[in-house]
């Protein structure tokens, strides 16, 4: 390929709308183009990029014999309906494309086909004796973001590898899990990342276990919490930790436990109260007012008390309520904080917001138009061990001092609710402390276990003649995001430096001087045995000037640059590593005795020393 014929067009200056490196840099090298609000047009470079990720990812998936296939990007409402995720997915979340066609029928466009599989699982898989059998696609989804960002990161299409796995029983599907995740490994090496496993929440697809693969990058929206023994890794969605002990209360219980009153003007923040008392905020319980709403149509109002030094996980509170409440109410919609104007919405009096103590009483509830009347009381665990804390009162500008959960009341329900923070001991040791770092979320497997076969009468006959529902798993693979966490991960301040295995070319060849007939009959000589050798060459034959090339090439990021300058009438080059700068002038005819070992070793996603020509 020669660069004059390959449309390429550089910008000098970051693009306003770009934040994160690589953002920038695939916009400024002429790899996409924005043509709306999270959508982007890949342009031949980067799709030479996303093709030869998607063959690495092939190859893997069919070594462990997956089998791949294309499904409709169009998917009919009814399918969702069926495994209880239309709602969810439409109008609490409202991640889903969705529309009526002309006959009224509703569609989804899919950010996922958990539904679409099963349905033909269903159909086709009915005896054990086809089991198991794994599916796969690398196919465009669509997501609808409110606030798309990041480029590829997070637009509102994107290229995915999702794949789906049928097992008889459970060991099956924990055997196909494992292989997966040793085909992910082998992946992300081959695609020259840097990328950790980590325990992770299940999310909207559900199931029993999963894991996130995570590129580490600075700009990753994901913190990542971690042990230095290598041990224990997760999203912090997910993490747990022990919380530092709490500092004891003075004077412990007061008033029977009921706590004594104190008045507390204008302090309904946290740090206003302690500040004004001496009081540290591991001493106090927090309450907050949220409303859950479901697919039903009913919202409940949950109370939930935290310590105060701690701070609330909604993923994990999320999972709580669906757990005690989806069997009754169906799926969770959306939790948000429950406001005075939700209130007066509903007829109910105002509430005495940042003085609420852990035993404000249901009938505060009762008149409520369209909520449950009660609330539903969880606490977490570091708040249910406090022997004697402080909370509010129930009644503005006013705490008790001394209270406990005995004398205000029965204990809520104790569950695992606080964010886990850098600096936390860590569970399985608690010598150790939790340490961060950002990432970029690129992969996710899961465990399905039947939620999916159960909800979709997806059974099979078993070998006692019986019929039960399948064994799922499911697994996905960001192949355009994939793409862009390499550029976070390798660039530097002059562009892009990319892997091998995934670059767009494996060798740019500059002829630093277009006009001279010797540079030119040189640099083409060259692009022809490099070419004939197999090696993926691109040419800069334009009619720039040598330090627009460089500058060029620098930025598009391919992994070797031969220079074709000033030593051409004595059969010279010069041989230029992108990754780290380092260089040789050697004779032409040595190229490949020099470039092709290198190649080699970096093609298997090996590190090697570049000029010592060692394979």
């Amino acid at each position: 390929m020669r660069v004059s014929r390959l449309m390429l067009v550089t910008l000098r200056d970051d693009p306003a709308e770009a934040e994160i490196p690589s953002h920038k840099l695939l916009l400024r090298a002429g790899y996409m183009r924005r043509i709306g609000s999270g959508i982007y047009a890949y342009l031949p470079l980067l799709w030479r990029v996303l093709r030869k990720v998607s063959a690495i990812v092939r190859e893997e998936l069919d070594a462990i014999g997956a089998l791949e296939t294309l499904l409709p990007q169009m998917q009919p409402a009814e399918l969702w309906q069926r495994s209880g995720r239309w709602s969810g997915y439409t109008d609490g979340e409202g991640i889903m494309f969705h529309l009526e066609d002309r006959q009224g029928r509703e569609m989804g466009l899919g950010p996922t086909h958990e539904e679409v599989v099963t349905a033909l699982a269903a159909d086709l898989l009915r005896s054990y004796r086809q089991l198991p059998v794994t599916l796969y696609q690398i196919q465009t989804k669509f997501r609808d973001e409110i606030r798309p960002r990041f480029g590829l990161m997070r637009g509102r299409e994107f290229i995915m590898k999702d794949a789906y796995s049928f097992h008889a029983d459970e060991a099956s599907l924990r055997e196909t899990y494992a292989a997966m995740d040793a085909a992910y490994t082998r992946i992300f090496r081959r695609c020259g990342l840097r990328a950790v496993a980590v325990e992770a929440d299940s999310g909207a697809i559900g199931g029993s276990a999963s894991q996130e693969f995570m590129v580490t990058a600075e700009a990753g929206e994901d913190l990542v919490l971690s042990s230095a023994d290598g041990r224990y890794a997760a999203n912090q969605e997910r993490a747990v930790s022990l919380a530092p002990e709490p500092v004891p209360l003075p004077g412990g219980p007061r008033a029977g436990g009921s706590g004594e009153l104190f008045p507390t003007p204008a302090q309904g923040a946290i740090d206003t109260l302690t500040a004004a008392h001496g009081l540290h905020p591991s001493q106090l319980v927090k309450v907050l007012l949220l409303l859950a709403r479901f697919e039903d149509g009913r919202s409940q109002p949950l109370l939930v008390s935290l310590r105060g030094d701690q701070q609330l996980n909604e993923v994990k509170l999320a999972n709580g309520v669906s757990q005690r409440c989806g069997e009754h109410h169906g799926t969770l919609l959306d939790i948000t904080p429950l406001t005075e104007d939700a209130l007066s919405r509903e007829g109910l009096a105002p509430l005495p917001f940042g003085f609420l103590g852990p035993d404000l009483p249901d009938d505060l509830l009762e008149g409520a138009r369209h909520w449950i009347p009660r609330f539903l009381r969880l606490a977490d665990h570091t708040a249910a061990a406090l022997p004697a804390f402080v909370c509010g009162a129930n009644q503005v500008d006013h705490h008790r001092r001394g209270a406990t959960w005995d004398a205000l009341g029965p204990l809520p329900e104790a569950l695992d609710l606080r964010s886990a923070q850098p600096g936390d001991r860590c569970v399985h040791d608690p010598e150790q402390c939790l340490h961060s770092s950002r990432g970029i979320e690129v992969g996710h497997i899961f465990q399905l276990g039947r939620k999916y076969s159960a909800a979709m009468a997806a059974n099979f006959t078993n070998e006692s003649g019986e019929e039960e529902p399948l064994w799922m798993g499911c697994y996905g693979i960001g192949v355009s995001r994939l793409a862009q966490a390499a550029v976070e991960q390798h660039h530097d301040g002059n562009g892009i430096r990319w892997p091998t295995p995934i670059a767009p070319f494996e060798v740019i060849v500059v002829v630093a001087n277009g006009a001279d007939p010797t540079q030119t009959a040189l640099g083409e000589q060259v692009y022809a045995t490099l070419r004939q050798a197999g090696v993926d060459t691109l040419l800069d034959d334009r009619s720039e000037r040598a330090g627009v090339k460089f500058k060029d090439a620098d930025l598009i990021g391919i992994p070797w640059r031969v220079v074709v300058g000033r030593g051409a009438p004595d059969g010279q080059v010069e041989l230029v590593r992108r990754e780290d700068g380092s260089r040789v002038d050697l004779a032409a005819e040595a190229l490949l005795e020099q470039l092709l070992p290198a190649l080699a070793r970096e093609r298997r996603g090996l590190a090697n020393d570049p000029m010592d020509g060692d394979p």
